[in-house]
């Protein structure tokens, strides 16, 4: 049933990793977020296809990096056009589109300018436009990134992104990741930080119109809770659902989150 396989697509001006797991009739395309620049997806097949195995019998799901060789000043629509590109390559004529925080970004220019492409849409933890609370913890972690100091770039993204419940444990372990897996360098994190910083479609949100679930935290401390709710209400048609009490790790501590989802993508 798990059905894992790495593969790597050619784009036209690049290469992008990518995984595939499952067997289900439905195509899913799930787009990750930051993190990808700092954990390529290369590779990881088995454990993304046993972590999100409550998928796997109901689609066949496609996990997208970015490309290998980013070139700097990339921003979230050219990153987009590389998703698109990859989809053609891999034979996806449309799918059902989760995109979770920078992964949310580039969903919602994948709906834009490749509309054919996506037959429902998930937003979850993202954001239409900049606002005060994005800005702040993308620019420092990128002042982080830039001094090298990766320990305090993982214990501030987890301190932002979990719930009082969790996030103790969660600060211990990202502490204890932190000192074992270090990146070579920071370029392909600063390159997609700043990515996001630059994000802004708010002005063409009214034109999305497949069916749309916006999914956020009301205490997110990354993108706030209000861009959740801004989206939706700028969507046609948009259902918003809010994780009380969660942060920008809804998608994680939510014991519910991606059932959720999967139900929206066969409700049609």
């Amino acid at each position: 049933m798990l059905n894992a396989k790495n593969g790597v697509v050619e784009l036209p001006d690049g290469r992008m990793d990518y995984v595939r797991f499952g067997s289900g009739k439905k195509t899913m395309l799930l787009i990750p977020g930051l993190s990808e620049s700092l954990q390529s997806v290369r590779g990881t097949a088995l454990p993304m296809a046993l972590s999100f195995r409550q998928l796997a019998g109901r689609f066949t799901v496609y996990m997208p990096g970015r490309r290998r060789d980013l070139p700097a000043h990339f921003s979230i629509r050219e990153m987009a056009s590389d998703t698109a590109a990859a989809m053609e390559a891999l034979g996806i004529g449309s799918a059902c589109v989760l995109g979770v925080s920078q992964g949310g970004m580039i969903a919602q220019h994948l709906a834009l300018d490749h509309p054919e492409k996506v037959e429902r849409l998930v937003l979850a933890v993202t954001m239409g436009r900049q606002n005060p609370t994005v800005d702040a913890a993308v620019r420092g972690w990128m002042a982080m990134a830039g001094k090298g100091d990766y320990r305090s770039l993982m214990v501030d993204t987890a301190e932002r992104s979990y719930s009082p419940r969790r996030k103790k444990a969660m600060r211990a372990a990202s502490a204890l990741l932190a000192a074992v897996r270090k990146p070579k360098d920071f370029s392909r994190f600063l390159t997609q930080a700043e990515a996001c910083l630059g994000h802004d479609v708010y002005d063409r949100l009214g034109e999305i119109r497949c069916p749309v679930l916006v999914i956020g935290g009301t205490e997110d401390q990354v993108v706030s809770g209000e861009a959740s709710r801004e989206l939706a209400a700028a969507i046609p048609g948009a259902e918003l659902y809010m994780y009380e009490g969660l942060s920008h790790a809804a998608f994680d501590e939510a014991g519910d989150f991606f059932e959720r989802a999967a139900a929206f993508f066969t409700a049609g």
